[in-house]
């Protein structure tokens, strides 16, 4: 059996006297996709924020490839490959698309890993950061890549949330609601971009409330319900217990996923 690249042991944290998380434990093993869902307030973000170093848990530990992360700043934590996206996108809007990579390629550990499709040296990073941005969907003939990012639709913005993260050749990136606010064609187009990210060796976690498309992706899924772990297993496991369909779903929500997945 594999050793989890990413172990989270008894994790607990309360904001004054709100119960964010308590006791959440998980395993995420090399190439998992896992899927985390909940209702809203159930504590999705709190695990991502606590994972990444933006809070710190008021007790349990956080373990990445069997060194204790818990409590270290996100800069530390995405040295050492553990990136994130955020629901509410946060890019140099007053920079073009590409320089929001070529900032993040100039970081110590792009510096050591020659960065995604640097090959482990770094050259030209405004080259890199082009080819990393067409190598997830901006058409380099388009001159997308050198538009002020203010000026892009949600659907490019996403992308460049997971370009920003693939900049540091990460092994796990952290999706917070990646497929939140896009049309319907653009979350078409997404879904083969996550499988392609798992095929090249990426772990992935993922936040998300779009059910189907999670379902497409995800081996494994989580429920979380008032800040407690309600089941683990298959995307078909967890959408027939009975637990998951009175605190999560209702039973009509449940029988159209279940029938699409």
């Amino acid at each position: 059996m594999t050793d989890p690249i990413l172990k989270i042991d008894q994790l607990s944290k309360r904001f004054g006297g709100v119960k964010a998380l308590e006791n959440v434990s998980f395993d995420v093993f090399p190439g998992d996709v896992l899927g985390i869902i909940g209702p809203n307030g159930s504590g999705k973000t709190t695990i991502v924020n606590s994972i990444t170093g933006f809070i710190k848990p008021n007790s349990g530990n956080i373990y990445f490839k069997n060194k204790n992360i818990t409590g270290k700043p996100p800069h530390k934590i995405a040295d050492m490959g553990v990136t994130r996206t955020f629901q509410v996108m946060r890019p140099y809007y007053s920079l073009p698309a590409y320089k929001n990579l070529v900032i993040p390629l100039f970081s110590p550990r792009a510096k050591r890993t020659g960065g995604w499709r640097g090959g482990g040296t770094l050259g030209n990073r405004q080259t890199i950061a082009i080819d990393i941005l067409e190598d997830i969907g901006f058409e380099r003939d388009s001159y997308i890549p050198f538009k002020k990012t203010s000026t892009l639709p949600t659907g490019y913005l996403k992308r460049l949330e997971l370009a920003r993260c693939l900049a540091l050749k990460p092994e796990i990136i952290i999706c917070d609601e990646v497929f939140s606010g896009l049309s319907m064609s653009e979350i078409a187009s997404m879904v083969p971009l996550i499988e392609r990210l798992q095929d090249e060796g990426i772990t992935i976690v993922m936040i998300e409330h779009r059910l189907r498309e999670l379902f497409q992706v995800a081996n494994r899924v989580m429920v979380l319900n008032f800040g407690e772990k309600l089941i683990e297993g298959s995307p078909t496991e967890v959408m027939a217990d009975k637990k998951v369909k009175e605190a999560y779903f209702g039973s009509e929500e449940v029988e159209e996923v279940m029938t699409y997945a």
